[in-house]
């Protein structure tokens, strides 16, 4: 489907006030989010010069910069170096936006660049030019812009992080009801990646899709971990055993260590790796911080990366052998698992509770006192839901997190919330 851009209107609304501003914009986001879209988007209405970097010699990419842009340019002149292109641009009138996209990939050919780039800023960028640097790599862009060291630290005027769009964006992208069980099973196969979401046909059915996007031949996403984690400049398999360990449904490190037949503490680094970029997410338990506990459990923190993992791989070699109703049931159980994490985003600072042989899906403070839930992902009967909320609160009484915590009140949230 070619789908209409939609949604941004907050990022669109902070590309404004940096035009308006001027100086550096950094614009990051992880890959196929969209940021390309918004900008070439945003770009139409505001004007500007763009070019998108390309994986070459630095020679190379200062002349593909110029075939995009030179057409626009006042100048005969072809550069040779960053520096060269830089002083053509300081001697321009009339430009208020030079976008440079996927920036990682010119640092990546030229390590000094970041340094020529500091001195433009700081003595020669032309009054009123704004520069906006994008790239999809969450490590390099946060080593050229976030590290202390680094040249270019603290000198943007606006770090603005493009991240996943919601469900109902989704739903409005692709023409689907909110309202429906079956948006949201899709919608969990593709997660907030608009690129994704270009698969989603509103008459097809999840299981269609997932063959679509997963087990057909060429499929889109047969690659995808390995693309990202290229991308992060994550190298090895030892990354790729981790996610392969999570998606099966080992979280908690020493499960994980286990399962690769490694002791934990050779994980350390590769763990901080993937979540720096966004790949897994750590969860903690309701009311403890990393201070306070050694439990931790590790998710895969994008739906479809989660799906790759959790059904794709292990079952990519059987799927064809399976029936409808088979393949339904691996789609649904790991939509509920999406389901729970979407129930939780609703209420900030609610998280899932876990002991011993005890776990809570949904933990939240409210007026003073606690909500504790318990996440189906079906619609539920009267009847149904108070059986539900009576075990709830049975179970409940049995945490230490109970004797702590006089005031709470139990629900129980099903698929009437999408509603």
């Amino acid at each position: 489907m070619n789908l209409p851009f939609t949604n941004r209107t907050e990022e669109l609304r902070e590309l404004d006030a940096a035009a308006r501003a001027g100086g550096l914009l950094v614009v990051f986001g992880r890959r196929r989010v969209g940021k390309t879209r918004l900008l070439t988007q945003w770009l139409k209405h505001r004007g500007g010069l763009y070019s998108q970097a390309i994986e070459a010699a630095s020679g190379i990419q200062i002349d593909q910069v110029m075939q995009d842009i030179g057409p626009s340019l006042k100048t005969t002149l072809a550069p040779k170096t960053w520096s060269e292109f830089l002083e053509l641009m300081r001697l321009q009138e009339g430009v208020g936006v030079l976008c440079l996209d996927e920036f990682p990939y010119l640092v990546a050919s030229d390590p000094s660049l970041p340094s020529v780039l500091q001195r433009w800023l700081d003595h020669q960028r032309p009054e009123g030019l704004t520069l906006i640097l994008s790239g999809s790599s969450s490590r390099a862009m946060n080593d050229v812009f976030l590290n202390r060291s680094a040249p270019l630290y603290q000198r943007a005027r606006k770090l603005l992080h493009v991240e996943p769009m919601g469900y109902r964006a989704f739903c409005e992208a692709c023409g689907v009801r909110a309202e429906r069980m079956d948006s949201f099973t899709r919608f969990a196969l593709v997660g907030g990646l608009p690129k994704y979401w270009e698969f989603v046909e509103p008459r097809a059915t999840a299981v269609d899709l997932a063959e679509a996007l997963f087990f057909g031949r060429s499929a889109f996403l047969e690659d995808e971990p390995a693309r990202i984690l290229r991308d992060e400049g994550i190298v090895g398999l030892t990354a790729l055993s981790v996610l392969e360990a999570v998606g099966r449904g080992a979280e908690k490190p020493s499960e994980i260590a286990a399962r690769m037949g490694t002791a934990q503490t050779n994980l350390g680094r590769i763990f901080q790796q993937l979540l720096d970029a966004s790949v897994l997410t750590r969860q903690l338990p309701f009311g403890e911080s990393l201070r306070s506990t050694k439990r931790t459990r590790y998710r895969i923190q994008d739906p479809a990366l989660r799906f790759w993992f959790q059904v794709y791989s292990p079952h990519r070699t059987r799927w064809r052998t399976y029936g409808r109703e088979e393949k339904e049931r691996l789609i649904q159980n790991h939509a509920s698992t999406v389901f729970e994490d979407y129930c939780r985003s609703q209420h900030p600072g609610a998280a899932l509770y876990w002991e011993s042989d005890l776990e809570f899906d949904v933990v939240r403070e409210e007026g003073g006192g606690l909500v504790v839930s318990e996440v189906k992902f079906k619609r539920l009967s009267v009847s149904e839901r108070r059986r539900i909320e009576e075990h709830l609160a049975a179970a409940w009484q049995r945490s230490a997190l109970a004797r702590r915590t006089p005031s709470v009140v139990f629900e129980v949230l099903d698929g009437s919330l999408l509603g």
